[in-house]
């Protein structure tokens, strides 16, 4: 397994089909929500199982000087396999690269523990955001 960085729009459309699968189909979020106004101001990243399969994706964006992690997913035949964890590692070095200090991300509240291993810690009540509840989590890295 590899993470790249969408370089065109061929790739950003590959993390897009994995996100309509994830969070349109399995979850039931409304398209208009899940692709939205940010994604030309996002930095997105594609896990791929090999060289042409892409199973899992994730968005990237600054957000005075915080990176605001957003859009984790796995298609379902790649979870449990540390594929969301390889998502989140290169976006945490990106973010580096970049210079930005604190990560921040608003987890569905069944993927708690994930980030939590991951070194996130919860900073907010819960909140309901396109049907699904949600906190709010941070993590330093520089």
């Amino acid at each position: 397994m590899f993470v790249k960085i969408a370089e065109n729009s061929q790739e950003r459309e590959k993390a897009y089909m994995i996100r309509r699968q994830v969070f349109v189909q399995e979850q039931n979020v409304p398209l208009e929500e899940e692709i939205d106004e940010y994604e030309d101001v996002s930095t997105h990243f594609v896990l791929y199982n090999d060289q042409e399969h892409p199973i899992g994706a994730g968005r990237f964006r600054v957000i005075d000087n915080i990176g605001k992690v957003q859009r984790i997913c796995v298609l379902a035949a790649g979870r449990k396999s540390g594929a969301g964890a390889k998502i989140m590692n290169a976006i945490e070095e990106y973010a580096i690269q970049q210079g930005i200090p604190k990560l921040k991300l608003d987890a569905q509240v069944h993927a708690i523990p994930f980030y939590s291993k991951l070194g996130y810690e919860i900073v907010s009540d819960e909140f309901m955001d396109a049907g699904i509840p949600h906190r709010t989590m941070i993590k330093t890295v520089l």
